[in-house]
């Protein structure tokens, strides 16, 4: 518990400084790796932000190693309110309130799935610890792919001329796919450090698929979380990608890692309603940003190319003045 709660903070706050350091950067895109890396390489806060991540990483090895796969999922996501908390005080960004009851859904979701879980006695929730490589691989290859191409898609739809501003939540489905992929590595890596020690582990987990995984998610995952996090706001984006991760991570880990689903009725009720509230949910959150734009000028009209809006953080709105009075049509005679 302590583990789980003390990665919370790491995670919430390494986001929350990663999204300060990016609004003050150029824009970023996928499309230019290089240029994404020695941008955010380049900025101390970015830098405290990543270091934060990286120990949140290890705080979740650690409850990987006594925790069920669901039991640590459910702890990981209660690090939602901390987050949206931090990214109101420090980035100012706001949620509609729609936004709100979407995310207050998720978290009593994500309750029912925790209320789902036994820890010690009988009937206790057992802690899986290896799982078929060929299993592992059948279901995370797809997922890496779906995810790369929903971003592309993703991608595409936001550079459509007078398109809507995105919410954020197709990127955060995305990114959530890699890094329910990257849960499923890392607890692979951690059921090999708990059967076989540090040093007999290594060379066991090179001839695994579980360091590549990390590997192929640390780097994609790396570029296409900046990018996304830099135009849309922390305060969505996140927790759309910690929901889908940790669905991802409870529902096919548990199967790939053979730890059963509970026998009690009421138990399994709790976990598959849980489940398919949080599913149901994301399919309903808002797409586009409601923030209104700045009607176009005439020359904007005639040219079709509209008005660049002013630099701001990208994670606010931006806002519109007031709309200047109309001119005085001219009087025609009698």
């Amino acid at each position: 518990m302590a583990a789980a709660l003390l990665a919370n903070v790491l995670y919430s706050g390494g986001f929350v400084l990663e999204k300060r350091a990016l609004a003050t950067l150029p824009e970023v895109t996928v499309r230019r790796p290089a240029r994404l890396l020695r941008l955010v390489l380049g900025s101390p806060l970015w830098i405290g932000g990543a270091l934060a991540l990286a120990a949140g990483f290890a705080a979740q090895l650690v409850v990987y190693r006594t925790l069920p796969i669901a039991a640590a999922q459910g702890l990981f996501v209660s690090g939602l309110v901390l987050l949206v908390l931090l990214s109101a005080q420090v980035l100012g960004e706001e949620t509609s309130g729609r936004e709100r009851y979407a995310l207050g859904a998720i978290l009593l979701a994500l309750l029912m799935v925790v209320l789902s879980l036994r820890e010690g006695g009988p009937g206790a929730d057992a802690v899986g610890h290896a799982a078929p490589y060929p299993l592992i691989l059948l279901v995370c290859v797809p997922s890496l792919a779906a995810g790369v191409w929903l971003y592309a898609s993703a991608e595409r739809r936001a550079r459509r001329r007078h398109r809507m501003p995105t919410t954020g939540v197709e990127y955060g489905v995305a990114v959530g796919l890699l890094y329910g992929v990257s849960s499923l590595a890392i607890k692979g890596v951690s059921g090999r450090l708990t059967t076989d020690g540090v040093g007999g582990a290594v060379p066991a987990l090179l001839l695994s698929p579980y360091p590549y995984l990390l590997l192929f998610t640390g780097a994609f995952g790396l570029v296409m979380s900046q990018a996304a996090l830099q135009r849309c706001r922390a305060s969505l984006i996140v927790p759309v990608c910690t929901t889908v991760s940790c669905l991802y991570s409870a529902v096919l880990g548990t199967l790939s890692f053979g730890e059963e689903l509970p026998d009690e009725p009421l138990r399994l009720a709790l976990r598959v309603a849980g489940t398919v509230l949080a599913v149901a949910v994301l399919l309903v959150m808002p797409k586009h940003d409601t923030a209104r734009r700045p009607t176009p000028t005439p020359e904007e009209l005639t040219s079709g190319e509209p008005r660049r809006p002013a630099a701001a953080d990208p994670g606010l709105p931006a806002r519109q003045g007031p709309a200047a009075p109309a001119a005085p049509r001219p009087r025609r005679g009698p």
